[in-house]
């Protein structure tokens, strides 16, 4: 390990950019549907080694050395997101002859923006690098610091948080729920990064001990979560979720979107699965209703001649508002509840919508350069000022999340507690049976885990689920199939720490870190003098 380590630190020119390129796409494995977290360890091992032979001294040139390490960084993140994202091109495919231009952008271009935040993870470890376990303190505070920025900087994309990369079963999912989706990057980066010290020898035996001691936690911890019994719903609720399966290509088509509905409708009127009740709760996904429904009264009286007695629809649907005379109309991306007699009886519209898929920020300058919506209605459409429950007339409540929205956690109400249930209803079809289906289910058992909810997940070509609170599946249907699920919903797990709390306890963890690796810098610096 020394002889390797010592390599990887002297290395130069084209070799070195192409360790540190390879180093974070070895990572990516860790990610769905791969989901092997151990590639994390020689990923993260090495970064350290290549930040090591960056550094240098702690009296080399201060700008120099951060620039340098800051690229190493770059190209890390580079690595990591073009594995882990290069399946976002393939929206761009479904209209070729119009988007195909903007395909290096999105699977480079992306990438490489968000690598500038790895960048800067490194270079601000940088400022506090030493010689022993220190060091791996200072990358894990930083990049817990700099996962949490991305969340909400430029609108915010956490996607891919090198916390999910240790989380890819219930098992290792509980910790969340104590310190949260950043608090988890912290601690994978100082586990992950934890064999570098192999390497090196100094600090070896207490960073090894500190990274044993974490990791016997984040185990023990995840058991006995598992092992308590969730609450008793207040209300036993029967739910069915609808998978049609439509190809995005054909969602496209107006001539369709009649045999579409009608899809739904269908899988929707199915008599109940073995040992399943009636459903009370039927779940369609996003945008499933292909026209506007308060201009098509006919498609609620199919919706309510399909529903029987007492059942409820939620659907997700386009919504459009009046905007008053002379102006356009607004169109919101919504989940609309509909009663057994083809009543809207609540609706709750998206609060955060993608960039350049349903508007288009800066619009009137970027469309000049000829960047337009991927979404075809005029002007794309508005965010909602807030995120609101949606109350059923049996009195619970439920909080919608719709598609990426569920990606982010500080957008979980105050109140969510107050909710029987998390719904996530979403269209993975823009991206085929790629990465991104299985990347942004795992995100949305998360949320489950952190909030001690369940969540019923709708997604039109998959993957939908009942996932219980503490992120075990209760019943699915995988990607590409066509069908119901029925399931009866749970109660909320026991013992749910609340998100101030969460928040709470990753700037404790951060800042334990922090002095950590501040007093190491400074012994380390008090040795050179």
């Amino acid at each position: 390990m020394e002889r390797l380590a010592g390599k990887i630190m002297l290395s130069n020119g084209f070799g070195r950019v192409a360790i540190a390129v390879l180093a974070g796409a070895i990572g990516a494995l860790a990610l769905p549907p791969v989901g092997f977290f151990a590639a994390m360890f020689v990923s993260f091992t090495l970064l350290v080694w290549l930040i090591d032979g960056t550094t240098g001294g702690p009296n080399g040139g201060g700008w120099s050395r951060g620039w340098r390490t800051f690229l190493i960084g770059w190209l890390f993140g580079l690595g990591y997101f073009v594995a882990g994202l290069w399946w976002l091109g393939n929206a761009l495919l479904l209209e070729a002859d119009e988007f195909a231009w903007a395909l290096p952008l999105a699977m480079l271009g992306l990438p490489a923006c968000l690598a500038i935040f790895y960048g800067l993870a490194t270079m601000l470890a940088n400022l506090l690098w030493s010689d022993g376990w220190g060091r791996i303190a200072a990358l894990s505070a930083s990049f817990g610091l700099i996962e949490w920025l991305r969340s909400f900087v430029l609108s915010g994309f956490p996607w891919n948080a090198v916390g999910y990369g240790l989380m890819p079963v219930p098992l290792m999912m509980q910790t969340s729920n104590l310190v949260g989706i950043f608090g988890m990057s912290v601690i994978a980066v100082f586990l992950f990064s934890s064999p570098a010290l192999i390497g090196t020898k100094k600090g070896l035996i207490p960073g090894l001990a500190l990274a044993a001691l974490m990791l016997a936690f984040h185990l023990g911890y995840g058991a006995y979560c598992l092992s308590l019994p969730p609450s008793d719903a207040a209300v036993a609720t029967t739910v069915r979720i609808v998978q049609p399966s439509i190809d995005q290509s054909r969602k496209m088509l107006n001539e369709d979107r009649l045999e579409i509905f009608r899809e739904h409708l269908r899988l929707s009127a199915l008599p109940p699965q073995p040992g399943q009740k009636r459903p009370d709760l039927i779940v369609w996904p996003e945008t499933s209703v292909p026209f506007i429904l308060s201009q098509n009264p006919d498609a609620l009286q199919d919706i309510a001649n399909t529903l029987e007695d007492g059942q409820i629809l939620l659907t997700g649907a386009v919504r459009m508002e009046n905007a008053g005379a002379g102006q356009a109309p607004r169109y919101y991306n919504s989940v609309y509840a509909i009663d057994s007699q083809g009543q809207i009886i609540g609706a709750t519209d998206k609060v955060h919508l993608v960039p350049f898929g349903e508007y288009v920020p800066f619009e009137d300058l970027l469309r000049h350069w000829g960047i337009n919506n991927l979404v075809s209605l005029p002007g794309g459409f508005s965010a909602a000022a807030s995120r609101e429950a949606i109350t059923l007339p049996s009195g619970q409540s439920l909080t919608s999340f719709i598609c990426y929205e569920i990606i982010f956690p500080g957008e979980v109400p105050a109140d969510i507690g107050n909710s029987a249930a998390i719904v996530n209803v979403t269209n993975d079809g823009w991206f085929g049976d790629t990465p991104g289906p299985y990347q942004h289910f795992q995100q949305a058992r998360l949320r489950a885990v952190e909030t001690g909810m369940p969540v019923i997940r709708a997604a039109n070509t998959g993957i939908s689920a009942v996932i219980d609170p503490v992120g075990r599946i209760v019943a699915g249907l995988d990607y590409g199939q066509v069908g119901i699920i029925d399931s009866t919903l749970g109660g909320h797990a026991a013992g749910v720490v609340t998100a101030d709390m969460r928040q709470i306890h990753f700037w404790l963890l951060f800042l334990v870190l922090l002095v950590v690796s501040l007093f190491s810098r400074m012994g380390l610096m008090k040795r050179k003098n």
